[in-house]
């Protein structure tokens, strides 16, 4: 494991990274800092790699060249078995949540505990009702993820995340398919990682309303590169077209 010498204020870092799928060229040189403690949100059309962006943060796919580093340590080339201290620090909540359908809520929050080789079952129990408690599931957690409604599923997908004390928590999508009530207690969940336990968050949205309500910054990805980056007032200030068409949802196209 290569460490370098780096700014204390950068949790990630992305240089000059490129990424081939099949034919396609998704990423061209992504270069992009994530500071410490704030809430990066990651912006564009469809089919542009914000995914596929963000899991080359956990080492889920890895560069074709160019260098990730996470906390001062380059992962791009990492083995698998090396990963773990990263993804002790650096935790994800997928689209759906990802939960398993035959575990309980308290099941699937404490399972990241058990893959990381905790055995103290006291200490799984308290980590995983404080983890509960954050995200106001603790009433819940003998259900299985079948009874619960879409909010409490993300809600609990959070709860996985935050569970194993992450520095860094990357939100795929966290209010997708959610009613604007449901979507605003996730974004205050966010809000309250952040203040209560400062934890550096990358997100990935569509949703314009919770990109304004949660985001530090912003970056939009076009063509394969960061388009923009800067505050949500720069962002409304910006003078690129392309940038103003996308938050507005226009699509250029006249009939």
């Amino acid at each position: 494991m290569s460490t370098v010498r780096h700014d204390h204020d950068v949790f990630i870092e992305l240089r000059q990274v490129h990424k081939q799928l099949g034919w396609q060229h998704i990423l061209r040189g992504i270069d992009l800092k994530v500071m410490r403690g704030e809430t990066l949100v990651i912006i564009g059309p469809s089919g542009e790699g914000k995914t596929v962006m963000m899991k080359h943060v956990i080492g889920l796919m890895r560069a074709d060249s160019g260098e990730v580093i996470v906390d001062g340590v380059h992962i791009e080339k990492m083995r698998e078995r090396e990963m773990r201290p990263i993804r002790a620090k650096v935790s994800m909540m997928f689209q759906n949540a990802a939960l398993f359908d035959a575990m309980t809520v308290e099941e699937n929050v404490a399972f990241p505990l058990v893959e990381a080789g905790i055995r103290d079952r006291k200490e799984i129990r308290e980590r995983v009702q404080e983890a509960l408690e954050v995200v106001d599931l603790a009433e819940h957690g003998k259900k299985l993820p079948v009874n619960l409604s879409g909010g409490m599923r993300k809600r609990a997908g959070i709860a996985r995340a935050i569970v194993t004390r992450s520095q860094c928590i990357l939100y795929d999508e966290p209010t997708a398919s959610l009613d604007p009530m449901v979507s605003d207690v996730i974004d205050q969940m966010i809000l309250r990682m952040q203040k209560r336990y400062h934890i550096t968050s990358l997100v990935v949205t569509h949703d314009m309303k919770s990109m304004f309500k949660i985001a530090n910054r912003i970056a939009m990805l076009k063509d394969g590169v960061i388009r923009f980056l800067g505050t949500p007032e720069e962002l409304r200030a910006s003078s690129d077209p392309l940038v103003h068409d996308f938050i507005e949802g226009r699509s250029g196209v006249t009939a």
